[in-house]
């Protein structure tokens, strides 16, 4: 039996061209799935006749059984949003043939393919929940063969087997529902050893879901971006020593914070600034340009929902990218901007105002005040 290249793997770089808007890139971590689809291969008829026109038996007709029901099964560890590895059990189907011969007689042949792969996953979001993949890997076939014959027809190895490493490559589309859950359309080629001496090419179009472990929840759409909030510094502090000496004012700029809701800039549970949140920050850079100042100080804030860890993380990288996007938009000098992250341990909630620990609409909503980004100005003495 000989399996070779099929044709007419689907055109999934077209769908790809179609989106260009950012996606919302996952976070690194573990992840399972599975799939199934259709898979094909191509008989060699012209390979059969030769073998059996070899045994002094001229071939009448050729019948195929070469498509099949295939199906895979997966896991596997995201570095980045960019990069992941991944392995799994698949399942090709099995295909057959039944040569009529003559004189009288037929050869009829089957195959079995089943086995393992590791893969390099490379992955291109692009925008509304889609993005496109790629894998190149390696796939551990077993090829379990079987052949008899009838009239004419003899058969000398009825069982053939071959366990074999050859290339695997495939190429995909995914949609995410949520962070969670998302549906995976995928075309794969796998390269495999058909243990008759020819090695040839066996593809799949599969449907599938892919579960990541650990993704925190989406939070529903807010009416509208709460605005930023800028607080008035105090008064300053005059300090009147006892008559007859005349007063003393003693004056010691405080500084003007600046609060942003980390919705406005942000979309929930990402650091990428969002359309309106740059024009936010542009009203704040327009009131810097050429203001004379000492330092400049942006600190991020989560709200208290999901591990700490994660959330330093978050509000780190949301402060950096505030304090990036005014050192670009009101040309501060580098030297007088800093940026840090507290996690949730300075909330703007009070105890008891938003009851719960599990991460529904209703409490996430209600935590929005603890997500911002604070801007504290720092005036010169």
């Amino acid at each position: 039996m000989n399996i070779q290249h099929k044709p007419g793997t689907l055109g999934l770089l077209a769908l790809a061209a179609l989106m260009s808007a950012p996606a919302l890139a996952q976070e690194g971590g573990w992840y399972a799935g599975g799939a199934i689809g259709r898979a094909a291969a191509t008989i060699d008829d012209a390979r059969i006749s030769s073998g059996l026109l070899g045994a002094g038996l001229a071939t009448t007709s050729i019948t195929h059984e070469d498509r099949d029901t295939g199906y895979k099964v997966y896991g596997g560890y995201q570095f980045n949003p960019y990069l992941g590895i991944e392995g799994g059990y698949y399942d090709l189907g099995h295909y057959g043939f039944t040569a009529t011969t003559s004189p009288a007689g037929t050869l009829n042949g089957d195959i079995k393919l089943r086995g393992l792969n590791l893969d390099l996953v490379g992955t291109l979001p692009l925008g509304a929940g889609f993005s496109v993949f790629g894998r190149v890997g390696a796939a551990y076939t077993q090829a379990r063969d079987s052949f008899s014959g009838t009239g004419a027809v003899v058969v000398t190895n009825p069982n053939p087997s071959q366990r074999d490493t050859n290339l695997k490559l495939g190429l995909g589309v995914q949609y995410d529902f949520t962070p969670a859950l998302g549906m995976r359309l995928e075309a794969e080629r796998y390269r495999v050893n058909d243990a008759v001496g020819n090695i040839g090419d066996v593809d799949m179009v599969s449907l599938g879901l892919i579960y990541r472990f650990g993704a925190k929840a989406q939070a529903p759409r807010a009416a509208a971006p709460a605005p930023a909030v800028y607080a008035a510094a105090p008064a300053p502090m005059i300090v009147a020593p006892p008559p007859p000496a005349p007063p003393v004012v003693v004056q010691r700029p405080a500084p003007v914070r600046v609060s942003f809701s980390a919705d406005a800039l942000f979309d929930f549970d990402k650091s990428d600034l969002k359309p309106a949140g740059r024009q936010e920050l542009d009203k704040l850079a327009g009131d810097l340009r050429g203001a004379t100042y000492a330092s400049i100080q942006v600190t991020g804030h989560t709200d208290r929902l999901g591990p700490h860890d994660y959330n330093q993380r978050l509000s780190e990288r949301r402060a950096q990218a505030v304090s990036a996007y005014l050192v670009q938009s009101a040309a501060i000098p580098a030297g007088k901007i800093s940026a840090r992250g507290v996690d949730g341990a300075d909330p703007v909630t009070k105890p008891g105002d938003c009851k719960g620990n599990k991460a529904t609409p209703q409490l996430i909503a209600c935590l929005q005040p603890d997500r911002r980004v604070d801007v504290e100005v720092n005036a010169t003495k």
